[in-house]
Formats: structure tokens, sequence, C-alpha cells
């Protein structure tokens, strides 16, 4: 592992230079990857912040996308050892040798979902938990100390608001969530249907299956689908691939 270092006097200038308020960070990788993260806020026309926030999030989400149809080939294929094969179990919760239920799990999430929802989450990255923690999907976590303890939390409520040092991390738990999560069951219920009948994986048609994203149920898959629509993100879905 390469161990980057800092001299103390360098770190120092380029601390005191940053707009940034360095307390809200918990590491430096993630204080280095909010210096890519551009600034949302101060983007003022609305157009310019979508686009921004496109061209932000849909290489991260390309990245993970072509890395999971990557491991469904060798998973399918048989090109994958076995210890690497149990590790894969165990990351989507799968019971060991049932690679059926795996296949359902190992499998890409529709980047025009991925947007939409990152834009109503984080209001298009402007939320503190977009701009300080890399947190555009509300993500929770229950372990005390694990995130950032919601400003209007309920008093009896633990939660927590999950914290990334990435981009590329945030994506990655939110993909792994959708994928195992025993309430989007029928999001890939959904995703196994179309695949069954050689039929395009789309955001509009997983949405169906975020019913259980938000306290709000079926009203949060419409408000989804209508930022799906108006902002015409089915032009980012992959083609889909076995």
């Amino acid at each position: 592992m390469k161990i980057l270092k800092f001299k103390p006097l360098l770190l120092s200038v380029v601390l005191l230079a940053s707009p940034v308020h360095v307390d809200e960070f918990w590491g430096l990788e993630s204080w280095m990857s909010s210096l890519k993260t551009p600034d949302f806020e101060k983007i003022t026309n609305a157009n310019e912040r979508k686009q921004a926030f496109f061209n932000y999030l849909l290489p991260a989400i390309n990245k993970q996308n072509t890395r999971i149809i990557q491991l469904r080939h060798d998973i399918k294929t048989d090109s994958i050892n076995q210890f690497k094969l149990k590790k894969i179990y165990k990351y989507y919760s799968v019971t060991e040798g049932d690679l059926d239920t795996l296949l359902t799990r190992v499998d890409v999430v529709p980047a025009s979902l991925i947007l939409a929802q990152g834009a109503y989450e984080s209001n298009w990255g402007r939320s503190r938990f977009a701009k300080y923690y890399h947190n555009f999907f509300g993500l929770w976590c229950f372990t005390k100390g694990c995130g950032v303890v919601p400003l209007e939390r309920k008093k009896k409520a633990t939660h927590e608001v999950a914290k990334f040092s990435s981009l590329n991390k945030s994506i990655e738990y939110y993909m792994r969530s959708i994928n195992r999560n025993l309430a989007y069951e029928t999001l890939r219920k959904i995703r196994k249907n179309k695949r069954d009948q050689k039929l395009p994986i789309t955001g509009i048609a997983l949405s169906e299956g975020l019913e259980n994203y938000a306290e709000i149920g079926y009203d949060y898959v419409e408000t989804v689908q209508s930022i799906i629509r108006y902002n015409k993100l089915s032009k980012f879905d992959l083609i889909n691939k076995s």
C-alpha cells in the first residue's frame, strides 16, 4: 500500500486555503475527495447545476455498473475462484451455493434511477450530507458513531446518516443496499423478469420496487419517475447485458 506523505507546512497551507470547514470531515481521504466535488450551491442556474450533477455522478455510476457486469459474467462462466466466490456470497447476503439468488443480486442498477434518487435525496447535491459526507442517497446506518446524527432526529430514534470518504464508496454502498436489502426484493424481481424476457432494464421500470425506500411510500416512486421523465434520464441507462 502506497503511503501518502505530506509536509506539515504544505498541508497547513492547503487546509487554510480551502473554503471548506475541515472539522466537518472525518478523514484525509474524505477531505481530498471533497476537493473534486462541485459546489452545487454556487451554481445558480438550475440547468447548469443539473448538468454539473450528472457529469459528477455518471462516471462513478458507470464504473460500478461496469464492475458488476464483469463480476456477473465471471460468475455465470465459472471464471472466478472459490475463495472470492465465497466472499461474494457473503457480500450479497446469499446462502453459499444458491447461484440463482446470487445472480438476481449481482446485477446493474440503471443510471437514470441512481441519478433521480440522488437528485431527490440530496436536493441536487446541495444537502450537507452530500456536500460534506458524500451521501447523495439519504442512506442510514444504525451503529453509534457510524455516521452523522440528523439535526431533526426524533428523541427515541437511533439512526444516523451514513458518511462516506468518497463518491465511489457512496454509490457502491447504495447499489449494495438495492441489491441485497429485503426491502427491495420487488425491484430485483422486476429486473429478473426483464432479463428473462430480454427486455431493457430501465430506471422507470425498477423504480416500481422502491416503495419501501421512503416513508411516503408510492409517492416516492412517482416522484422518482417524474424526475427521470422530466430530465430525460433514460438515455443514460446501459444496454441490457446478461
